[in-house]
């Protein structure tokens, strides 16, 4: 999970791999659903999205017939995310309803170790178009989880998605916690974080009209994307340097 978030994909792949060689033949509920578990995060981090929930799925229903509730709630908040992007919409809802539900029963006995549960949860909620609820989720990470900035640099992207989402347009906010994202990220060697924030920046400023800082940030992006092997977000910001060209 440390290397896909810098942007090491190959070598978090081959953990991966080893992980779940050596979970494999334990049939113990939680070595086996951590594996997959981790695996997930690793794909959604990559924009991997049929990997992200295979893994996820997998790992839900690990927990499940292990009773491991201190990780359901996590596999159950990433698998959300992955079927969110998929576009699967009942079965994201469905996910993510559970993934609150549990997060409501864990948030006051193991609140520090559920970062990776509201970024998911939040990820979700703004791809079903629950703008609102994913705005309260990322505002939760900014205010909760201030020693874990990595999470916090995640949540600020987020806000700046939202705040750049037609229905919520707020150019200043936007920029702002994009920015601010980018502060948190880019001393972390965050990568991937970095390179959506540029894109984040590329088409906030392509629809303000400021075509060559758009240029600029979304170059920036496909040249990160292309570097890490992102090949989804690689062809997402493609596309919208196209849009800058006609």
């Amino acid at each position: 999970m440390n290397l896909a978030e810098i942007g090491r994909f190959v070598e978090a792949a081959e953990y991966e791999a080893e992980a779940l060689r050596l979970a494999e033949p334990t049939h113990h509920a939680f070595t086996l659903g951590l594996a997959h578990m981790s695996g997930a995060v690793l794909y959604l981090v990559k924009g991997d999205w049929e990997k992200a929930r295979f893994l996820s799925e997998r790992a839900s229903a690990i927990m499940r017939a292990g009773n491991v509730v201190v990780l359901l709630s996590r596999a159950v908040a990433l698998s959300a995310w992955a079927l969110a992007q998929l576009g699967e919409a009942s079965e994201a809802l469905n996910r993510l309803g559970e993934g609150k539900h549990l997060l409501e029963r864990q948030v006051a006995r193991i609140p520090g170790l559920l970062g990776r549960v509201y970024q998911a949860l939040a990820h979700a909620s703004l791809l079903l178009g629950q703008l609102d609820e994913a705005r309260s989720l990322g505002n939760r990470v900014v205010e909760s989880f201030a020693a874990q900035p990595g999470f916090v640099a995640h949540a600020l992207h987020l806000l700046g998605n939202i705040a750049s989402h037609p229905d919520r347009f707020d150019a200043e906010g936007a920029e702002g916690n994009y920015r601010k994202a980018l502060a948190l990220a880019e001393p972390r060697g965050m990568r991937p974080l970095v390179a959506h924030c540029h894109l984040g920046l590329g088409k906030l400023y392509q629809r303000t009209g400021k075509r060559e800082q758009a240029q600029e940030h979304l170059t920036t992006a496909t040249t990160m994307y292309r570097e890490m092997g992102m090949t989804y977000w690689v062809e997402k910001t493609e596309a919208e340097m196209k849009k800058i060209a006609r």
